[in-house]
């Protein structure tokens, strides 16, 4: 049942990759998130090289955005000047991640670096998700209610220059806080292989609130484009895209994403959240514990790009 990887140049059996493409798929449908921030850990724990983890995870993203943003498209759920704006910012983010990508590839630090990247990002996210949502339920249960913001009453980075007006979004304000968040999130993206819906979707809905039923398609085709480059920028540059692993992972993940997408419509809100803070929390703890435990074998021969 093995598979050879040309490009990781590595065999793997196919059908836990297959598996594992189908269970990143169902939590992606369960929680309507990319996955990357899962399966680009789960490659590398498998023993797939860090580079081409995070490269081919980028081109399953890119693959499962289309489809997604082609779903929300007919929906009417895309505003496409947001997106556009979006996708501005990403693309130099993106150049920006690629480039310091190969930059830590060449000196030898691209792994420690990965790590420690998902400790401090997952630890401050899924632990501010894990406070939002224990102190949400809690207020439940209490019977307490948050108080409604005012109409009219905007943040101030709004009112920096370069207004635009986003009909569809409901929006009037600044675009430069808009490029500065999806500049950082695929800078991050294109380091750490994911696509950063988990971190994108909040941002819009409560530093920015734009309505939930247009943040989501209009992330994903944000996320479409800036996927794409990076794909494109990791093949060229480093020769680091393993399609077999990539269109096994596809096809798992397609599979996969039906059924959590039914069996994320019987979860309550507050359980949402905090399991998908749970699970965030989990992979920043794995990577720590890669980091502060002793490893096997002391020593290790590997060979260096030129």
């Amino acid at each position: 049942m093995q598979i050879y990887l040309p490009i990781a140049d590595v065999s793997v059996n196919w059908l836990l990759l297959l598996a594992m493409g189908g269970g990143v798929g169902f939590i992606s449908g369960l929680f309507g998130v990319g996955g990357g921030f899962v399966m680009t850990p789960l490659l590398i724990f498998i023993g797939i090289p860090t580079a081409i983890a995070v490269a081919t995870q980028a081109a399953q993203i890119a693959a499962s955005s289309m489809t997604g943003s082609i779903g929300y498209w007919r929906r009417r759920a895309v505003d496409m000047r947001l997106g556009l704006v979006l996708a501005g910012g990403g693309l130099i983010g993106t150049v920006l991640g690629v480039w310091f990508f190969n930059v830590m590839r060449r000196l030898g630090q691209l792994d420690v670096i990965i790590a420690i990247a998902y400790v401090v990002l997952f630890g401050i996210i899924g632990g501010l998700m894990l406070f939002e949502s224990l102190r949400a339920m809690w207020l439940k249960r209490k019977g307490i209610r948050r108080p409604a913001r005012r109409s009219g009453e905007h943040p101030w980075y709004l009112g920096l220059p370069l207004k635009m007006r986003f009909h569809q979004s409901k929006l009037y304000g600044s675009v430069i806080p808009l490029a500065l968040l999806a500049l950082l999130i695929a800078f991050v993206g294109a380091v750490l292989g994911i696509g950063g819906g988990f971190i994108a979707v909040p941002a819009l809905i409560y530093l920015f609130r734009i309505p939930a039923a247009v943040v989501v398609g209009t992330s994903l085709f944000q996320i479409l484009l800036t996927m794409v480059a990076a794909t494109i920028m990791h093949a060229t540059s480093n020769h680091s895209v393993d399609l077999v692993l990539a269109l096994l992972l596809i096809v798992g993940g397609v599979m996969g994403a039906q059924f959590g997408a039914i069996a994320g419509r019987n979860l309550r809100g507050d359980a949402f959240r905090l399991l998908l803070a749970l699970l965030i929390l989990a992979v920043g703890i794995r990577f720590a514990g890669d980091i502060v435990l002793k490893p096997e074998e002391t020593f290790s021969l590997v060979t260096l790009d030129n």
